[in-house]
């Protein structure tokens, strides 16, 4: 559940270094992988590898990126800490400090570190939106934004309820409203949120389109930059998502590179 697969296959025209050490927790070190394109525009995506909150570095195929390599972007896919040995709120500081070491190793990369872009699916997606405050810009794909009203207003699914099964990665508060705001990311929505675009199926079965639909009315009240692209008849991944990704590539130029498109 909230995770998509991903089969290994081979990329072109690119640079990758593998196992960049970012952070280390409890004596084991956190990584990301640098996919740098044959022509890099200056600015970079951070794409959040976790499916259901589990993370493995197999699962970065950078093949997949083309469509954002081949405009420009530099992929950072970080690999955060994964259940069952850690619990959402320990893995979201991951992505946040993922974020800010990149930040910090801008020049070494060769982009611009006050514009970085997040995105991920699902789970990734929902924790790239729990770092949202570090990004320049947010593009990413069904995530889980309200727990505590999951499919419908007042259904809990922090950890209980139709999301009982997770309990355990959610750690000892599941259940509390406490909890489910601190990590449903509608709930740090402000004036102050950067642009975001949500790509969500009509037919997810898994993560409810109307979580996407409450974070965007969030986002419209607030008076911050939010798109939503509602796909007709899709389920939670479909075997095109990675043509997708120059929605992605489109969002990331106008919000952060300032331009409609690239001829």
């Amino acid at each position: 559940m909230l995770g998509i697969a991903l089969a290994v296959s081979a990329a072109d025209d690119f640079k990758r270094t593998e196992d960049v050490i970012y952070g280390r927790k409890f004596g084991t070190a956190l990584t990301m992988d640098v996919i740098e394109p044959a022509k890099p525009n200056g600015f970079g995506m951070v794409f959040v590898v976790s499916g259901t909150w589990k993370s493995n570095h197999a699962s970065i195929v950078p093949k997949y990126f083309n469509k954002v390599l081949e405009r420009g972007y530099t992929v950072f896919a970080v690999v955060p800490s994964s259940q069952p040995r850690f619990t959402i709120p320990e893995i979201i500081e991951d992505v946040r400090l993922a974020v800010k070491v990149i930040q910090t190793d801008a020049a070494k990369w060769k982009v611009d570190g006050t514009k970085i872009g997040l995105s991920g699916f699902s789970a990734g997606c929902h924790l790239a939106l729990l770092a949202m405050e570090k990004a320049g810009s947010v593009a990413c794909f069904f995530p889980p934004t309200d727990f505590l009203n999951w499919g419908q207003t007042g259904v809990n699914g922090a950890g209980v309820g139709p999301l009982a099964a997770y309990r355990e990665i959610f750690g000892p508060k599941a259940g509390t409203e406490e909890l489910g705001r601190a990590v449903s990311p509608v709930y740090h929505v402000s004036e102050k949120t950067p642009p975001v675009l949500l790509i969500h199926g009509d037919k997810d079965r898994t993560v409810p389109l109307q979580q996407s639909e409450v974070f965007i009315e969030k986002m419209k009240q607030a008076g911050a930059k939010h798109k939503l692209i509602v796909m007709p008849g899709k389920d939670h991944g479909w075997a095109t998502i990675y043509d997708d990704f120059t929605l992605l590539a489109d969002w990331f130029d106008q919000t952060l590179r300032g331009i409609q498109a690239v001829p």
